[in-house]
């Protein structure tokens, strides 16, 4: 894989590995284009990190920008379509100005039915890698299930395992 100038996969404290920029970037400037494999939600392709690129289309990343974390305050976002010509594609691109050594992270807003703990540790994480807009949703189950729980302790059945 051919290294993409400006970032670097390193350790990170977020989560296993990671990527910092290995310069200054601005605001709105594109970090890279993510070179992948296009792949459509029939097929049998088990990668639960492909981006989601539209309805039914995924990029499944083979470059660099693979290890780029995921932040509930990120200072990237992706973007990404379908072409002209009907190949994906897509780009990273910095929400703020970016300095160097930073470690580049971005939303990955899961749905809720894919929604895992989250370790970003900013002052407002969702403690989900969540879709914003599914967070109220993922709170009423919580409830309901938090409330279920305390009903069968209340009955002596104990909890589920």
């Amino acid at each position: 894989m051919p290294k993409l100038p400006g970032i670097q996969v390193v350790r990170s404290s977020i989560h296993g590995y990671g990527v910092v920029a290995t310069r200054d970037f601005a605001e709105l400037e594109e970090i890279a284009e993510v070179d992948g494999v296009a792949w459509r939600e029939d097929e049998p392709v088990d990668d639960r990190y492909s981006l989601w690129i539209v309805d039914g289309i995924y990029m499944d990343m083979v470059d660099q920008t693979r290890w780029i974390n995921h932040s509930c305050a990120p200072n990237c976002e992706i973007e990404a379509d379908i072409d002209e010509n009907g190949n994906a594609w897509a780009r990273i691109v910095a929400l703020r100005p970016i300095q160097r050594g930073e470690e580049l992270t971005y939303d990955y807003a899961f749905p809720l039915e894919l929604a895992e703990p989250c370790h970003c540790g900013t002052p407002n994480c969702r403690t989900m890698i969540i879709d914003p807009d599914e967070l109220p949703r993922y709170q009423k189950l919580m409830a309901r299930r938090r409330s279920a729980a305390a009903r069968r302790q209340q009955r002596g059945t104990g909890t589920r395992g």
